[in-house]
């Protein structure tokens, strides 16, 4: 059972097909949030929101490239209409690039950048709008970026992501201060996650046995397990605890934090 009590919120989460997003969602709703989940990724989408929706709580999915600004602002309407507000928007889509610096290509670069960085600041936009005094929602609310701790630490092969990780951070910190300055009544915090047992934290310890860094899964394994004082890599609900804490009222003198759930591995 959850504590915390979301009841008549309104949220939105990106990227919530599956790992991270999937679980912020669920636990949102667990919380009493009405959730409407964004993805490209549709059969695991609507999957993932009907199992959210058997479960008592009421949830939509909806097809959203990050990168649309037309699709943000038609979301966002759209959620606004039906669920009678927004107060809480997770910027969690994103892509991970796993490359030397030696061998970046260009378009690969701009593709992950528009997605991390462009997606994440188009919801900023159109949220805002939403969320401040006078907009569509009106009441204030809270926006959660997931960040990384690749975005305030480096690591071999993942240049691009951290540069857009690091991005990330920053963007909240510069929201966080225009929205208390503005009186818009908006708190905004990104989380930064270690390494979590999700799809693309799977792929991040395939690539590197491709790219030499580690010489076998197995090794890669233990590597990174070790890289985690606490003992283990983290599991998606690690993170969605972190989100529901940072919409939640208990954070509400909290903006522009940056909030690490890794296991101690930024410490080590």
């Amino acid at each position: 059972m959850v504590g915390i009590d979301l009841s008549g919120k309104v949220a939105l989460v990106t990227g919530a097909a599956r790992g991270i997003g999937a679980a912020t969602a669920e636990l949102l709703a667990e919380a009493g949030a009405s959730v409407v989940l964004g993805d490209v990724l549709g059969d695991a989408l609507h999957a993932t929101a009907a199992r959210i929706a058997a479960k008592g709580h009421r949830a939509k999915a909806v097809l959203q490239d990050v990168t649309d600004e037309a699709g943000w602002e038609s979301v966002i309407e759209d959620t606004v209409r039906e669920f009678g507000g927004l107060d809480v928007l997770v910027n969690n889509a994103g892509i991970e690039e796993t490359v030397f610096l030696t061998d970046i290509v260009a378009a690969d670069v701009e593709r992950l950048l528009a997605v991390n960085v462009t997606g994440t600041l188009l919801g900023h936009k159109h949220a805002i709008r939403a969320m401040r005094p006078g907009g569509s929602a009106g009441r204030g609310g809270s926006i959660v970026n997931l960040s990384s701790v690749a975005g305030i630490i480096g690591s071999p092969a993942l240049a691009v992501y951290s540069a857009s990780k690091g991005a990330v951070r920053l963007l909240t910190k510069s929201a966080a201060v225009e929205c208390g300055r503005l009186g818009y009544g908006i708190r905004v915090n990104s989380v930064h996650p270690g390494l979590i047992d999700t799809a693309m934290g799977n792929k991040l310890l395939a690539d590197y046995v491709k790219l030499g860094v580690f010489p076998d899964a197995a090794a890669a394994t233990v590597e990174f397990e070790k890289s985690h004082p606490i003992g283990r890599t983290g599991v998606p609900a690690d993170i969605a605890g972190a989100v529901l804490f940072l919409v939640s009222d208990l954070a509400s003198f909290i903006t522009g934090h940056d909030l690490v759930v890794d296991g101690g591995m930024t410490m080590s």
